[in-house]
């Protein structure tokens, strides 16, 4: 299952093991855009009094009051999604694939930097949810690239954008979400093979690795009932026994 988080809503793909589509599912979601509301208003209170803002006990309890309740709200999102996620993918007995967002704020380019700092930490606590929520049902998160999951055709067919939120695929007009959300689990799917592989090299080195047991070798030293060579009184004990 591909996973990918967007400012108003949460899609997710998911796919055989064969790389086949099943479903797609769209969740959307308005805590995010409540939680910036609220963080601008904060904001702009503490601009329009850049000096005297600290020593007025109404704008300080004001901006605390909104701060704190945006909080609340991005929390909530965060579990809210995180439970939808890991439920699907219990339906499904599915992999979770993510983006890893460790470099993405290092190469955006976006104005606002505020709405951007936001929207990332609530992707990634939604991400940090389902995680801890997926290993409770017994289900495994996987991390793949991110670039370029919205701009690459993930069946073949030809790729045309119709505008910023709208794509065509071999005919068929959808949104760029729902591709993103495609390619994240064909590379998930792509990485779990690679893992899968190198598991089973793994095991058949193990299964050709042979010993021969030597009462006499390095093998059987902790099997002789003699004292330690280093401890001279120990020798001495052990030869007037």
């Amino acid at each position: 299952m591909g996973v990918d988080l967007n400012f108003d809503n949460a899609t997710c793909t998911i796919i055989d093991l064969k790389g086949n589509l099943i479903t797609i599912y769209p969740l959307p979601y308005r805590g995010l855009r409540r939680a910036l509301h609220l963080k601008r208003l904060a904001e702009r209170l503490q601009r329009g009094r850049p000096k005297s803002w600290r020593f007025q006990k109404w704008v300080k309890r004001a901006r605390a009051r909104w701060l704190r309740r945006a909080r609340s709200i991005l929390m909530d999102s965060a579990h809210y999604l995180a439970k939808r996620l890991v439920k699907i993918a219990e339906e499904y007995d599915a992999y979770i694939a993510f983006e890893n967002l460790k470099k993405v704020k290092e190469n955006n380019n976006h104005n606002d930097e505020l709405a951007w700092e936001v929207q990332l930490w609530c992707y990634r606590r939604v991400q940090e949810f389902a995680k801890h929520k997926a290993l409770m049902k017994g289900l495994k998160t996987i991390p793949v690239s991110p670039k370029n999951t919205s701009r690459r055709s993930p069946n073949g067919r030809p790729l045309k954008f119709v505008d910023y939120k709208t794509v065509e695929l071999g005919g068929v007009v959808t949104s760029r979400d729902a591709i993103a959300s495609w390619n994240i689990a064909l590379r998930g799917l792509k990485r779990l093979r690679q893992v899968q592989r190198r598991e089973e090299e793994c095991e058949k080195r193990m299964r050709g690795f042979r010993v021969t047991w030597s009462p006499d070798g390095l093998a059987g030293e902790g099997m002789k009932s003699r004292p330690y060579a280093r401890n001279p009184e120990a020798i001495k004990l052990f030869a007037s026994i």
